[in-house]
């Protein structure tokens, strides 16, 4: 039996009828046209001029990024969608001597240069973004943190980490970096907000972050930041904590209790000057407030009581509203984290090459970010009060269904893990 995308060959990049009828299915604007054009835009590493290229770059992307909408992680499962499916793609002009073989996902996930393909989502997401933040009338929040890629093994024996931007506002990751086989996210996050446009943001992170370049670049660059203070830097944490015994929170306030994931948790915030606290001000830049973080929680389950304590530092004035709720919207970007993992499986998918294994993080982060940048703009079009109906692609017999997305977002919750699972992206 012929492999599957050996039947009926044609030249991949040859002109057929079935691309008169793409606009048909794709119209101006949509979510997929975008989709399609951010995977026009990535360099295809293949010799174009010499060989028998049986599919383009382009269409093997889209059904890998389709395909895993729709909880079809590994390549075997892929491959089943795209035969199922077929004929859809076809109408769209796409796959037009069958299904790439295993083989072939396998060489285009390994071939793909990721640096590029990483700067072509930052495009795709720089597109929604603006628009979806103007919907929005609070201050932009941006949470940056690592992922190490567990599925993969360097050589040293090390995970490859990959820095990211994450926008709690829109829900969409921005930009993302990677760090060196032999380095870690210190050398990465400045090079991470250089791509970035901070002006007026806020910028969150770990104590990983609490660099004097990193602070520096922040502040340089016209945003505002808040840090994790751990005993990385020890003098500073200790000196900090030994002072606030001694001082007066300029203010304090209490939230909670709240029950929820199976806990009683009570929330104190307490607000400090580090005018008189903290010692070498000079060496960050400036003044910084200070945030003391306490919480008391209570397992339903066991009547176990638990309490922690964690330090902040932020650039941002002490009368700031809610900084309390700055500090817990950071989490929002350890919440995308563990849908990578849960939903998309993110730590179980093996990959042999650091290379393939970002490659395989921007289609993953490409997945996560579509089903944000849906419900963002179906929700700032429900409150213009326009219809949702063209939202995703066009009408008829083909298209985003939006009743059927929404309940695979709906599903998102507890992961996607049915293989027939709704067909969220290409049909009804």
């Amino acid at each position: 039996m012929e492999p599957l995308d050996q039947n009926r060959s044609i030249d991949a990049h040859k002109l057929n009828h079935t691309t008169k009828v793409l606009n048909k299915f794709v119209p101006e604007g949509s979510i997929l046209e975008r989709l399609m054009n951010f995977a026009a835009s990535v360099p295809d590493f293949r010799r174009c001029d010499k060989g028998n290229l049986r599919h383009r770059l382009q269409d093997i992307i889209i059904l890998m990024i389709l395909g895993r909408t729709c909880g079809h992680v590994g390549r075997s499962d892929i491959m089943e969608f795209g035969n199922h499916n077929l004929n859809k793609f076809r109408k769209m002009g796409m796959l037009k001597n069958g299904v790439p073989s295993e083989a072939t996902l396998c060489r285009v996930e390994n071939g793909i240069d990721d640096l590029a393909m990483a700067d072509r989502m930052r495009e795709f997401a720089g597109n929604f973004h603006e628009e979806l933040l103007d919907a929005c009338r609070d201050r932009e929040i941006i949470c940056v943190d690592g992922k190490a890629e567990r599925g993969t093994v360097q050589e040293n024996g090390r995970n490859p980490d990959i820095v990211s931007a994450y926008s709690y506002n829109t829900g969409i990751t921005i930009a993302t970096e990677a760090c060196q086989e032999k380095s870690n996210e210190i050398k990465a996050v400045p090079i991470l907000i250089d791509k970035i446009d901070i002006s007026g943001r806020i910028v969150t992170a770990d104590a990983m972050s609490m660099q004097k370049d990193i602070i520096e670049r922040i502040r340089t660059k016209g945003g505002d930041f808040l840090i994790e203070l751990k005993a990385n830097q020890r003098s500073l944490r200790y000196g900090v904590e030994d002072s606030l015994k001694e001082h007066i929170p300029l203010c304090s306030y209490t939230e909670g209790p709240e029950l929820g994931h199976g806990r009683i948790e009570t929330r104190t915030y307490n607000i400090y000057d580090g005018l008189e606290i903290i010692a070498d001000r000079e060496k960050w830049g400036g003044n910084m407030t200070i945030i003391e973080y306490k919480s008391s929680t209570i397992k339903k389950s066991t009547g176990v009581c638990t309490s922690e304590k964690r330090l902040y530092v932020s650039s941002l004035p002490t009368d700031t509203p809610r900084l309390g709720a700055i500090v817990r919207n950071h989490w929002s970007i350890e919440s995308m984290h563990w849908g990578l993992d849960v939903n998309l499986m993110q730590d179980k998918v093996k990959r042999k090459s650091a290379k393939a294994a970002r490659n395989l993080d921007t289609i993953q982060r490409m997945v996560f970010s579509v089903f944000s940048i849906w419900k963002g703009l179906r929700k700032k079009r429900s409150d213009e009060g326009h219809k949702t109906k063209r939202l995703m692609v066009g009408s008829g017999d083909f298209g985003w269904n939006t009743l059927r997305l929404f309940e695979l977002w709906k599903r998102w919750g507890g992961g996607v893990k049915k293989r027939n699972v709704y067909i969220a992206l290409i049909l009804v």
